[in-house]
């Protein structure tokens, strides 16, 4: 890693409008809006009749100012991995959006030194009328890359994705994951300085995943290239990432190294690392024996509520035995988050 600083954050805010509708107000516009709002240079006088009227039946809107983020401050220097970690809603899409130039900030300043290629949803940078291979052209193009540069990195582009059957096919009959394969080829061969990824990893396989991941590590380490990370694959961030910004509610509330921001984000966000309340369960058997709370631990016997692969795990289950039993069995089902 460089100590040349690529991305300069300052003092950074985004401010949306949000109108809501006042009690007793309609839900939607109505004819008569429309019609005055298209013919204002037209006829004012209606203009006038339509808001008297609006008033009058009390359907008045009013503004709030929502900042999506507020005050934000960091740097990141060439060749250095950084995660971005927060709930939905925290900001981080919006972050990413204002780096990637799609968006413009309310207040505050980005300096960028370098091309930057993003990743931020499916779809990105694609026109779904046009072929695999012309879309591979036109985001060269985007970038800055002549048709020779983007000729020479356009076979290991098609290996990488593997899609090669559907090469001159547009990409609009895509499936999602075959559409992000491409996407994401695309975004990380043709050179960029700064790669920044979102979450949009998550729509293909394992295999691809992992994959992705290690793309971006040689691009990092071996070939100095700035990449910006946001998963909620908190193993992910750990694997890739040097060090990691945690945003809560539009701010910076953490910034440091990943295993510390990750673990920060453990503790204030996510839940008990025990289950110390069966009311309303339904509960099966005689009743000899009842289960009072349940709980996880790590080898240290220290209560945990998330593991990485290859840790050990403790289940504690803690029962009341009404009556003598003699050689009880306890049985523990695992679901994944589909159910299986």
């Amino acid at each position: 890693m460089s100590d040349e600083v690529v991305i300069r954050v300052e003092k950074l805010g985004k401010r949306y409008r949000i109108r809501h509708q006042q009690q007793g107000g309609m839900r939607y516009k109505a004819l008569r809006d429309v019609l005055a709002d298209r013919t204002k240079s037209v006829g004012r006088r209606l203009w006038s009749l339509a808001k008297n009227q609006k008033a009058e039946s009390g359907k008045q809107k009013s503004v709030e100012d929502f900042w999506a983020l507020k005050d934000v401050s960091f740097e990141v220097r060439q060749g250095e991995t950084l995660g971005i970690i927060g709930r939905n809603g925290a900001g981080k899409s919006t972050l990413l959006k204002i780096l990637s130039r799609i968006t413009e900030p309310t207040e505050g300043r980005v300096q960028i030194k370098g091309r930057v290629a993003s990743l931020l949803e499916v779809g990105t940078g694609f026109h779904p009328e046009l072929t695999g291979r012309e879309n591979i052209f036109l985001n060269g193009a985007i970038l800055g890359m002549t048709r020779a540069e983007i000729r020479q990195k356009f076979d290991e582009i098609v290996a990488f994705a593997e899609v090669e059957k559907f090469l001159d096919t547009p990409v609009k009959r895509y499936s999602s994951g075959v559409y992000v394969r491409l996407a994401f080829a695309v975004a990380a061969h043709l050179e960029p300085e700064i790669l920044i990824v979102d979450e949009v990893l998550a729509v293909g396989d394992a295999i691809f995943q992992e994959k992705c991941l290690g793309k971006m590590k040689a691009a990092s380490r071996s070939e100095g290239r700035t990449v910006l990370f946001v998963s909620h694959n908190m193993g992910a961030l750990q694997s890739l990432c040097s060090r990691a910004v945690l945003l809560s509610l539009g701010r910076i509330t953490f910034e440091g190294k990943v295993q510390d921001a990750v673990s920060y984000y453990m503790r204030a966000h996510e839940p008990k690392a025990m289950v110390d309340s069966f009311d309303g369960c339904a509960r099966q058997g005689t009743g000899e024996a009842r289960i009072v709370n349940v709980r996880f631990e790590d080898d240290q016997s220290n209560p945990q509520t998330h593991f990485r692969m290859g840790e050990p795990l403790n289940i504690v289950v803690r029962a009341h035995f009404s009556t003598e039993i003699y050689n009880p069995i306890f049985g523990v089902n695992i679901l994944t988050d589909t159910g299986i």
